[in-house]
């Protein structure tokens, strides 16, 4: 009796779809056909979903329409719509997409994934403090080279023998992000901070999956059945108990005249607002501006600075002729500072290429139409999600020669200088773009600059070093060892 209830249930269900006018919204731009309910999620490579985006991009044009589950999404697809959208058109396109799975976990509070006066005043509030505890100045530089000396002293301790650097790339990237929020470093060797860091990885590695985009499109059944999606969840409650548990140390251990971090500084800002019933800095939004702060200061800096040393292991020649250059700038001793760049077009030029070929979070962060948008001869209706498909610039054919091939050259000039691209925007661009820009640039170049400074990287006996993708919305190598052995004595 209930097979054949709910294979009547079912196929109402279908027969109402299909009876509900299933067509394309008048003004959007062209698009593959989609099915009903699913949209063209079948469509998609599950394991390289930017891929089939890229291929649409090719067939459909610079903006198009894929329906993802029974809802529209529009995809900008190269350097020239994503600068007319994200800069041209700043404000229309500076909405954040509160997907199912996002929302659930953050209820549309916090840094990232909110929208409005609440964005608005979270953002502002977060860069300024940011700023005051040492983002964008030199002073933040001594703590990434705190960092990388302790991420050296690790690379020593294992004696030239084969390693993962994953894990501790990832805690001395984080470490720097933390000693600004929370005011103090993590042990490395603290299996908490361990932990945490993989629930990070994890919930960045899912944003492609395919439950991802299933449990954004049909969340409340997804939220009953079985799957990953319930793992990220467990990963986002666990996360948030440890941020409220530093939290309250902060507010047993702190003195409002004399803030020692952002917590500090929220708190302060809190107890000026205490009066306005209306006041968008609250607890809540302080754990969830944190957890954003965590998160987004962690993996994908952490995850380029893998990709750099993937890539010297590669490409051995390319990593001896940026020893070559920092030996002549540096020596064996001085510690590199962002100043050094510029004596360093090679190693910036690697960098960038790096930053480029890796792409690694190649949809960007969702979009939202907030009211309807008029663009490019289309109508994007009010709450239509918006890739602003970040890959398809770093790929540009018109703007990068030979895009799929692994090349500094291309960001040197004639006389080996180190030249600009406008289509470079790893970071996104417009007003969504990432807030801790600045910092990362430091911990890219100063954390891999230290580690060639000291040590030649190589590939462990009988292993390929051949670069291979873990798989997923981001693109990230797969675990690989490396053998460190000591350039300085």
């Amino acid at each position: 009796m209930l097979p054949l209830l709910l294979a009547g249930v079912l196929g109402l269900l279908f027969i109402i779809v299909l009876s509900s006018s299933w067509k394309r919204k008048p003004h959007l731009p062209p698009g593959p056909t989609p099915w009903p309910l699913l949209g063209n999620l079948h469509q998609i490579d599950k394991s390289a979903p930017y891929e089939t985006l890229m291929e649409l991009g090719q067939k459909y044009g610079d903006v198009y329409t894929v329906y993802l589950g029974p809802k529209p999404v529009v995809v900008l697809f190269g350097y020239n719509v994503l600068k007319d959208a994200l800069l041209g058109q700043a404000d229309d396109f500076s909405g954040r997409a509160i997907l199912p799975v996002f929302d659930r976990i953050f209820h549309r509070k916090g840094l990232v994934f909110s929208n409005g006066e609440h964005w608005q005043q979270q953002r502002k509030f977060s860069l300024t403090t940011l700023r005051t505890f040492g983002m964008g100045k030199r002073s933040i530089e001594e703590r990434v080279t705190e960092e990388a000396r302790f991420l050296v002293e690790f690379f020593k301790s294992k004696k030239g023998n084969p390693f993962n650097p994953a894990e501790r790339i990832t805690a001395a990237v984080s470490n720097v992000i933390c000693s600004i929020v929370f005011g103090d470093r993590f042990n490395t060797e603290d299996e908490i901070f361990l932990t945490l860091l993989r629930m990070v990885n994890e919930n960045i590695a899912f944003l492609g999956k395919r439950g991802f985009q299933m449990y954004n499109t049909f969340p409340g059944l997804m939220k009953w059945l079985p799957g990953e999606h319930n793992k990220i969840f467990e990963n986002g409650r666990n996360l948030k108990v440890f941020l409220d548990g530093l939290i309250e140390n902060h507010i047993a251990s702190r003195d409002p005249n004399c803030p020692r971090d952002f917590i500090d500084s929220f708190l302060n800002k809190m107890d000026g607002e205490a009066k306005n019933l209306n006041s968008h800095f609250t607890l809540e939004s302080l754990v969830c501006t944190t957890f954003n702060l965590f998160i987004a200061g962690t993996e994908t800096t952490a995850s380029t600075i893998r990709w750099a040393v993937t890539f010297a292991l590669e490409y051995p020649d390319m990593q001896e002729k940026m020893q070559k250059e920092i030996d002549e700038v540096l020596g064996s001793q001085r510690c590199p500072s962002m100043e050094d760049r510029l004596q360093m077009p090679y190693t910036e030029a690697f960098l960038s290429e790096v930053q480029r070929f890796g792409s690694i979070i190649p949809n960007g962060l969702p979009h939202e139409a907030l009211h309807d948008i008029k663009f490019k001869g289309y109508i994007i209706p009010k709450g239509t999600q918006v890739i602003t498909f970040l890959h398809s610039s770093l790929t540009d054919k018109r703007y990068w020669d030979d895009p799929k091939l692994f090349n500094p050259d291309r960001f040197l000039d004639e006389n080996g200088k180190f030249k600009k691209n406008d289509a470079f925007i790893p970071f996104g661009a417009g007003k969504r773009s990432c807030i801790g820009e600045s910092l990362a640039r430091k911990e890219i170049f100063i954390f891999f600059v230290t580690m060639l400074q000291n040590f030649s990287l190589n590939v462990p006996e009988g292993e390929s070093g051949k670069i291979e993708l873990a798989g997923g919305g981001t693109r990230a190598p797969k675990p690989f060892t490396v053998c460190a052995l000591d350039r300085v004595q």
